[in-house]
């Protein structure tokens, strides 16, 4: 990550003149982003972000998106953002719009994703009178974004973009909301570019102690039943490949979170897969067994630790993040360490080595286990009994057709945990997804902005249908401005997670969670009608021998959107699965916790594999 002082990208310079070109605010905003680099924007217009709008008509190097709805801004900004590791950029006009953008704000401060979010406010004149379309979005935003700024004069909108985007890329990433008043986007100032931003307070830490390294080095070294439990901080440091000579030089088992998907190969020899609530037996006892966890960019969150006073008992904590508040927060850190991952990491195969010289750490033991966990409890799933089609081996077969060079954007839900188990993963940036907030409607607009990103990428929205009908119509974004992405809907006519939880924990009391969107002789909507009136390409998929042939048709299609509506089994649930607020070591007994166990349970052979999952 760049120092909190280091300079601004910036575009090429051009001759400084005697005296500074004078620009209306909504011209400095434009400049000001194309010397941040800035070159794709998702929004939608209104009153008091129109002097904006006016002038960014004329942009020939930025591209702007207009979508169907700001939430869909917010969460297109967000995938363009963690499909390319750049910061994306949200537009929305003042009250509703800016209000419309909060779901997404917070979806991107969960999970770390660099956004910059742009709002329209009215006159200054105008502010704490309950004016039209006036909200206090910096007030609203602040427990929500890194930082909110209100921008009232024109010559501060240089220098508060310039913040913005630095606070937004360094240390831990994450949202930015700037505010500007109407009259500061009409009214004209001198343009003075800062050529580097020094932000009192804001002093990211990303070179670590070398006490506190060696310190580490040297519990890992000495450790007979380590593990790396790795967290979406890896991925956001871009320290994957450093990670993995990590990981190779100590012989240490590795579980990737559900943020951390792709941080590390899931066919390495080494991947446990991914832990949690959801993740794989050998992966969350691993954990559980243990005695050292070394956690790179993670946060001990509930859905990985269960309870969290019984979690790895007998583990010592070596503990990396760039944010200090992370350290410590949940599970107390025999070694905390605060830096950037890739730093760390870069520090930590050094000291390691000097350590160890040559020698191999004794992990037989250790991998003896693993490996009988492995063989006992595989990942896998059994063929649903109602003649319809198995979710877990139609999101299989989306990853395997699509090859590991996609990129597969998952909604919230059963959907989500099982393209998190059962597509391979390979390289980081691979899989996106709402992990922290929970986001329903993520996928599609998410989809869209990673399309817009990786324009050269198969991108896949795999969705459910209570989430696809949250966001569908950013579909209609998706033709006019040709963002071909494909979208999966593993359509169980049912809200399916909350449904697992009632069948489970509640007697089977399905209350309120019937969508009726294919099951019944009624569908609402039909997905396949609703993906012809926007243009897309609609495909129903009833039966296993079709599925292969809608997917290729769908790879093969790269002129429109295409959605495929799978009609998937209603009764299938995700596994493993911990209840929440229990020790990870039930896990084992998962056929008592959950009396549907026996009916899914992982016993054919072509249904199974090692490497797994998470949450």
């Amino acid at each position: 990550m760049p120092p909190e002082s280091s300079p601004l990208p910036t575009a090429p310079r051009t001759p400084r003149t005697s005296a500074p070109e004078v620009l209306t605010g909504s011209g400095a905003i434009l400049r000001s982003l194309e010397k941040l680099g800035v070159t794709d924007v998702f929004g939608l217009p209104g009153g008091a972000i129109i002097p904006f709008y006016d002038e960014l008509m004329a942009s020939t190097t930025i591209r702007h998106i207009l979508v169907r709805h700001e939430q869909g801004a917010g969460h297109a900004a967000e995938g363009y953002a963690a499909a390319t590791g750049k910061v994306g950029v949200a537009i929305a006009t003042s009250g509703p719009g800016a209000t419309n953008l909060v779901t997404a704000i917070a979806d991107a401060y969960m999970d770390s994703v660099p956004l910059l979010a742009i709002t329209g406010q009215v006159f200054s004149t105008l502010m704490g009178t309950d004016a039209f379309q006036e909200a206090d979005i910096v007030g609203i935003t602040m427990p929500i974004t890194k930082h909110s700024f209100l921008v009232t004069k024109p010559e501060d909108i240089p220098a508060t973009l310039a913040a913005a985007y630095q606070i937004a890329s360094t240390g831990r990433p994450g949202p930015v909301l700037v505010d500007i008043t109407k009259d500061a986007q009409q009214n004209t100032a001198p343009f003075v570019w800062p050529e580097s931003v020094d932000l009192p307070g804001y002093r990211p830490i990303t070179k670590a102690h070398g006490k506190q390294i060696t310190a580490a080095a040297q519990l890992i070294a000495e450790a007979k039943k380590p593990i790396f439990y790795v967290g979406g901080g890896v991925i956001r440091a871009g320290a994957s490949k450093e990670l993995r000579t990590l990981v190779e030089a100590t012989g240490a088992p590795v579980v990737t979170t559900l943020m951390a998907r792709g941080a590390f190969p899931d066919t390495h020899p080494q991947h446990l897969g991914m832990p949690g609530m959801h993740g794989t037996v050998p992966a969350v006892l691993g954990l559980q067994e243990s005695d050292l966890i070394i956690a790179l960019g993670a946060r001990f969150d509930d859905r990985v630790t269960g309870k969290a006073e019984l979690f790895a008992p007998e583990a010592k904590v070596v503990h990396v993040d760039i944010d200090p508040a992370e350290i410590s927060k949940i599970r107390i850190a025999d070694v905390p360490i605060v830096g950037d991952a890739r730093e760390v990491i870069l520090d930590l195969i050094s000291a390691f080595g000097d350590i160890t010289g040559s020698a191999k750490a004794d992990l037989d033991a250790w991998w003896a286990r693993l490996t009988q966990l492995r063989a006992e409890f595989p990942l896998g799933y059994a063929e649903p009994d109602d003649g319809l089609l198995s979710p877990q081996k139609v999101i299989q077969r989306i990853g395997q057709l699509t090859g590991p060079e996609g990129v597969f954007v998952a909604g919230v839900g059963q959907h989500q945990m099982w393209a998190a188990q059962f597509i391979e993963y390979e390289r980081p940036h691979a899989w996106l997804n709402s992990g922290g907030a929970g986001t329903m409607g993520y996928s599609v607009p998410a989809a869209m902005g990673a399309k817009v990103g990786e324009p050269d990428r198969v991108v896949w929205a795999i969705d459910g249908d209570g989430c696809f009908q949250m966001t569908n119509q950013e579909l209609a974004t998706c033709v006019i401005n040709n963002i071909p992405i494909k979208v999966a809907i593993i359509n169980n006519s049912s809200l399916g997670m909350v449904r697992q939880w009632q069948t489970l924990f509640y007697d089977g009391r399905h209350s309120f969670t019937d969508l009726n969107t294919g099951h019944e002789t009624i569908m609402v909507p039909d997905f396949v009608k609703l993906a012809d009136a926007y243009g897309a390409l609609g495909i129903r998929v009833r039966t296993e021998d079709e599925v292969d042939d809608a997917i290729k048709l769908a790879l093969e299609t790269n002129d429109r959107p295409v959605v495929i509506d799978f009609v998937v089994s209603r009764d299938a649930m995700v596994w493993p699965m911990v209840p929440q607020g229990v020790s990870n070591s039930l896990i084992q007994h998962a056929r008592e916790l959950a009396p549907s166990w026996d009916d899914e349970k992982p016993d054919a052979p072509d249904a199974s594999r090692q490497s797994g999952a998470d949450k």
